[in-house]
């Protein structure tokens, strides 16, 4: 199993670059939670714009991620053709956004709200446009197996980003939501310039790979584009439907809160902290996401592809299962992320890591489809799954407020993964031991009744000790089951 290891070598990389890099970003959360008082609704601003950028970047890359490792795996594709045009296709996609926002900034700021604040949306959209720029050189390092590159860039960004916040927003005092934008605009537009070797290196590559196969060297393959279009519109589609799954409610949540624009940015304010910590979940995810997707496609050509894929999720799900226990076990410490008037809200966060565990099942089942070219299936599963998130918030927001949102993402989430798994049995059956896996969500499911019902009223000591135990029982679970004796020694 070398693709295993590598696998858990690659996401330990990933792992540790996101989790140290998540660890100091959540340095800002107390501080935009201490800066921001929940009641002024600064919180809620950065929450409310920042879930517009997420949806963009997905927009703009258009799918082009996946699509990159698809057609780069591919024998009969130039994959130096591969990686120009993909370049190409979300270059001209953010150029043409940034044309849009700058010459129509009025309209938009309007129907957004901000019509005082036109700069948030302007800063924020020159970084959308960067951010999805860089992600196609991102993924081309996950291609190369540079994974200690990719991970110096991203920490490098979390340290500039948290050192400049530290210095403005405590050193120096700021107290305004404008900075936040700006200084993210700042390292957004300095990462790109990292890059620079990346594109000599790669252009060079391209010129001696068409000479040795005598074929024409081209920066932009059209045909080859066309083809590519076709296989990442559905992806762009699934990925606009699973952005929203994640960031609907925090757009809709002002627009349907019956309680007035004030108290709709103070409750979005104190949801979105909240989320932050729950938002390990996602983190685990992306991690595990970037080491996978690459091996996935190049294991597709193996014979023992399909036990390669069940095994891998069922350790991830292990893993992402212990997280959740560990983050609820030990929650009185979390709470210090938060500003006092922000803890409030700290109850959707088990509901929220349960929704992200979901997605993240549904990303590993999503490759049945990827890999045999129909990703129009995933198109319908996450718009199925959005469809009901926006149904369930757009009821319930108004009598249930924050809560409604994290529910809706159970229920958004939980349709897709059910629709993916039931239907992918049919069309590319994997055999992922659900027994095995129900099983390990049946612990969790009573180790968290536990830590929720029985400790509840202890002090913080003892129940965070109680919690430790239970814990201990979960590995101990999973090292007499799923870790092979020859690892124990």
């Amino acid at each position: 199993m070398a693709n295993i290891k590598s696998l858990v070598k690659d996401t330990a990389v990933y792992g540790m670059s996101s989790i140290i890099g998540r660890f100091l970003n959540y340095l800002l959360v107390p501080l935009y939670t201490h800066v921001f008082p929940a009641s002024g609704g600064g919180y809620g601003v950065v929450t409310n714009l920042y879930a517009y950028v997420a949806l963009i970047l997905v927009i703009l890359t258009f799918g082009m991620e996946t699509t990159f490792f698809r057609f780069a795996n591919k024998d009969e594709e130039n994959p130096h053709c591969v990686f120009s045009t993909s370049i190409f296709m979300v270059s001209a996609l953010s150029a043409l956004f940034l044309a849009l926002v700058f010459g129509f900034i009025d309209p938009i700021s309007e129907a957004l709200n901000y019509t005082e604040h036109k700069e948030y949306i302007l800063m924020l959209a020159v970084v959308v446009a960067l951010d999805a720029f860089q992600a196609i050189p991102f993924s081309y390092l996950r291609y190369k197996k540079k994974a200690i590159k990719f991970a110096s860039l991203k920490m490098f960004y979390i340290f500039l980003n948290v050192g400049l916040n530290l210095v403005y927003f405590v050193w120096l005092g700021k107290t305004d939501v404008f900075y936040v934008f700006s200084l993210n605009l700042v390292c957004t537009g300095l990462i790109t310039f990292f890059f620079i070797p990346e594109f000599a290196h790669e252009h060079v590559a391209a010129r001696v790979y068409c000479k040795e196969n005598g074929v024409p060297f081209k920066i932009v393959d059209f045909a080859l584009l066309r083809r590519m279009f076709k296989y990442s519109w559905p992806i762009l589609v699934l990925g606009i439907a699973g952005i929203l799954n994640q960031t609907a409610d925090k757009m809709i949540f002002p627009l349907v809160y019956d309680g007035g624009a004030d108290a709709a940015k103070e409750q979005l304010g104190i949801y979105g902290g909240c989320v932050k910590i729950a938002m390990i979940m996602a983190l685990i995810t992306q991690a595990f996401r970037y080491a996978y997707e690459p091996i996935v496609f190049a294991k597709s050509k193996d014979g023992d592809k399909k036990e390669y894929y069940s095994v891998a999720m069922k350790y991830f799900l292990i893993f992402t299962l212990l997280a959740y226990l560990c983050v609820v076990a030990y929650m009185p410490i979390l709470e210090i992320i938060l500003g006092g008037d922000y803890r409030e809200g700290l109850k959707v966060v088990p509901i929220v890591m349960a929704a992200e565990i979901m997605m993240g099942v549904y990303f590993n089942l999503s490759f049945w489809y990827k890999l045999i070219d129909k990703t129009i299936w995933g198109a319908w599963f996450s718009a199925a799954g959005c469809i009901v998130l926006l149904a369930v918030n757009y009821f319930f927001i108004p009598e249930y407020s924050y809560m409604a949102c994290a529910w809706g993402g159970v229920a958004g989430y939980g349709t897709a993964m059910l629709l993916s798994y039931f239907i992918g049995q049919k069309k590319y059956p994997i055999d992922y031991k659900v027994g095995r896996l129900l099983f390990y969500v049946a612990v969790t499911a009573v180790l968290y009744a536990v830590m929720h019902f029985v400790t509840e009223g202890m002090g913080d000591i003892p129940r965070m000790a109680i919690n430790t135990v239970l814990i201990l029982i979960y590995v101990g679970i999973v090292w007499k089951l799923d870790i092979p004796k020859r690892k124990r020694a």
